[in-house]
């Protein structure tokens, strides 16, 4: 073999070997998860390793639907439609406003996105219990609409819009000009369907961050009824009780949800960086 073939294989090999490397350490957490899902409590803490249970305790996933004292069943519901509902809608809003702050002229346009960058630094703990007092003489308490509609109004996303928009063709939309659009026809049947990466990329981490949410929704739903899936995981290890594999087994199965969205949206998010957002 040549020295520059050498050269190139080696390089192949290290990168292979890094790709592995990291590969290991991103699904280590995974293969925890499951692993500990399938064991049971005296495994768990157990002194000596063992890579795979010997006994797979796949009962800790339907003793984890059966529990009488939480509804794993409905917690999911609630948060598959929390974030359902709030990953579209607020990056719809998003993408409005932030085109609007780009395009529309209106007196005040700058002022107005100054009081919304603005927001972005003020902690979440100055705003929490002024937000809290505000959903609760709406009686939004114990409901889900007092947990969706806080996190529906996204100021980092307009920002990121808005200067997506502001980089976008201008003469694509004289071209919508000439037909006749206005401004609403300009965003709808060009600006938007072409902001495709910005789309899915914001609306897969709205999705995450919603999904994952716990202090608000720990607040507001007080109820059982209105409890997400991440404040049921959260009652299987308290002071009172300690439940690790129905915890584990609780963690895979929320995640799960996660893993079909980005494995589903990928490909979009993809598609959409690699074309810069925009279409022929």
């Amino acid at each position: 073999m040549t020295l520059p073939g050498l050269s190139r294989a080696l390089r192949l090999v290290t990168r292979g070997l890094l790709v592995g490397v990291l590969t290991a350490v991103f699904l280590a957490p995974f293969y925890l998860m499951l692993r500990n899902s399938l064991m049971d409590s005296q495994g768990l803490t157990a002194p000596d390793w063992t890579w795979w249970p010997s006994t797979s305790h796949f009962e800790n996933f339907t003793a984890l639907f059966d529990d009488p004292t939480v509804s794993m069943a409905q917690a999911l519901g609630n948060s598959l439609l929390i974030a359902a509902i709030t990953a579209p809608v607020s990056t719809l809003l998003a993408s409005a406003a932030g085109y609007a702050f780009a395009r529309i002229p209106v007196p005040g346009r700058g002022v107005m996105l100054a009081l919304v960058v603005a927001t972005l630094m003020i902690p979440g703990s100055v705003t929490f219990v002024p937000t809290f007092v505000v959903v609760g003489s709406m009686g939004g308490v114990n409901t889900l609409w007092g947990i969706i509609v806080p996190g529906l109004f996204n100021p980092f996303a307009v920002l990121l819009f808005r200067n997506f928009y502001l980089q976008f063709p201008a003469e694509i939309e004289e071209a919508g000009r000439l037909d006749g659009l206005g401004w609403f026809g300009l965003y709808g049947r060009i600006a938007l369907p072409s902001s495709g990466a910005m789309l899915a990329s914001l609306g897969a981490l709205s999705f995450i961050e919603s999904w994952n949410s716990f202090l608000w929704p720990l607040v507001i739903g007080q109820d059982p009824s209105a409890w997400t899936a991440q404040i049921a995981l959260s009652t299987f290890l308290t002071s009172q009780t300690v439940n690790l594999p129905g915890l584990f087994a609780g963690a895979v199965v929320t995640i799960t949800p996660l893993v079909v969205m980005f494995l589903v949206a990928q490909r979009y998010i993809v598609e959409g960086i690699a074309t810069s957002g925009l279409k022929g």
